[in-house]
């Protein structure tokens, strides 16, 4: 069912429509290296193979799970022979640095033309230099429309799975499939077994079964659901925090790397409106450890609708951005005198006012280095950070009433 030219492939419109890049290196018969990115079943291989077809090179086709140095070794030998190759590697983030840094001459030389195919940001798994080599295009999961198609084209085929479909069960499995179209063809062959050539609800969801639950651990889905539990947090949604934590551990996600992610959200979207939201976040981090799978998975649940039903702040969060980059801006600006550590008798004369001896000489004195005035902390925030909120109103009024305001 692989498409066998670029204008049967689905879904990916914005790399293969008119005009577009991969539509052009065919056209123009120049193929330069690249990086497709994807989820699974997107339609990394097919394309890489329409494109190396379609430029007419030699090609060696590898895949980084059991590949090496070697192969590559032996792939580079091959070019020469050929007076150069397209390389095509399959699942490229499993090469380690040295092996990424293998091919570096090679592709600056031109010698090898490479197609990586990756369901890993490539940001975070291939090496800059790999990547100041390579264009990196990011392939869509296909949306239900592509997967209904190319399921209606399954059956069409001559060499199709001679079956007929009711077009309920065919849009069940297309939702079912998730974007992933190996997956939907996968279903409906197992559909067509079970229903003896007739593809209905029920045989498509016995088909669908509980494996549609399942997503590439790292991949661009496993993505999507930690970013929606995080914003269903952020957001106040219970219901839909709940569905996507449950979603995430029905789907074989790290439930440790899960709770690491909450005491994350805790910090950074409840911060000072709840102060304990970050230590109850630690402890359901630490009862998950102790009860662990599946009792301990009520521990996160319960985490979860407390940091989603508990008031918002990221003041202290935006504070510390600001903190960070006015440090990078004045790495060098002096520490005040009387602030400094004062070992001799001549630096404890500069005047340090102690706050528990002399609390208005303590808010007479300058903090921050002469010059610099900087505001960083502004509680903005619900809950506990309101009662904060008044306290700094407070105490900054009190600096401002030395003649000049000293900023906190």
């Amino acid at each position: 069912m692989r498409p066998r030219k670029l204008e049967e492939v689905v879904g990916q419109e914005h790399l293969t429509g008119p005009g577009r890049p991969l539509r052009r290196m065919l056209e123009e018969r120049r193929l330069a290296s690249l990086i497709l990115w994807g989820p699974p079943g997107s339609g990394k291989t097919t394309l890489a193979r329409l494109l190396t077809e379609g430029v007419g090179k030699p090609v060696r086709a590898l895949s980084a799970v059991n590949a090496g140095v070697r192969e590559v070794r032996e792939a580079v030998a091959q070019a020469e022979a050929q007076g150069g190759l397209v390389l095509f590697l399959d699942e490229i983030h499993r090469f380690n640095k040295a092996q990424q840094d293998a091919l570096l001459p090679h592709l600056e030389s031109g010698l090898l033309t490479l197609i990586g195919a990756t369901t890993e940001n490539p940001s975070f798994e291939l090496t800059p230099a790999l990547r100041s080599r390579a264009r990196v295009y990011t392939l869509n999961p296909l949306d239900q429309t592509a997967i209904y198609q190319l399921l209606e084209r399954a059956l069409a085929h001559p060499e199709g799975l001679r079956a007929q479909a009711e077009p309920e069960a065919l849009h069940l499995i297309a939702e079912a499939a998730q974007g992933d179209a190996r997956r939907a063809l996968s279903t409906l062959e197992l559909a067509a077994s079970l229903g003896r050539g007739q593809v209905d609800w029920q045989s498509a969801k016995e088909a669908i079964g509980r494996g549609t639950l399942a997503f590439d651990k790292g991949g661009q889905a496993f993505y999507d659901l930690i970013s929606a539990l995080h914003k269903s947090v952020r957001g106040s949604h219970v219901d839909a925090a709940l569905y996507y934590l449950a979603r995430m551990l029905k789907g074989g996600a790290d439930p440790l790397y899960l709770a690491r992610r909450l005491v994350r959200m805790a910090a950074e979207d409840i911060g000072l409106a709840d102060p304990l939201a970050l230590r109850l976040a630690v402890a359901a981090k630490e009862a998950y450890e102790l009860l662990g799978s599946p009792e301990g998975e009520l521990v996160l649940a319960e985490l979860v609708v407390y940091l989603a039903l508990a008031p918002k702040s990221n003041s202290v969060y935006v504070a510390w951005q600001k903190a960070e980059q006015a440090a990078l801006e004045h790495p060098e600006a002096p520490v005040p005198p009387h602030l400094r550590n004062a070992p001799t008798p001549l630096l404890r004369r500069l005047g340090y006012a102690y706050y528990h001896e002399d609390p208005e000489g303590s808010f007479a004195q300058r903090y921050l280095p002469e010059g610099l005035e900087l505001v960083l902390y502004e509680a903005a925030g619900e809950g506990w950070e309101a009662r904060v909120r008044e306290r700094l109103q407070a105490l900054r009024a009190r600096f401002g009433q030395h003649g000049r305001e000293h900023r906190l």
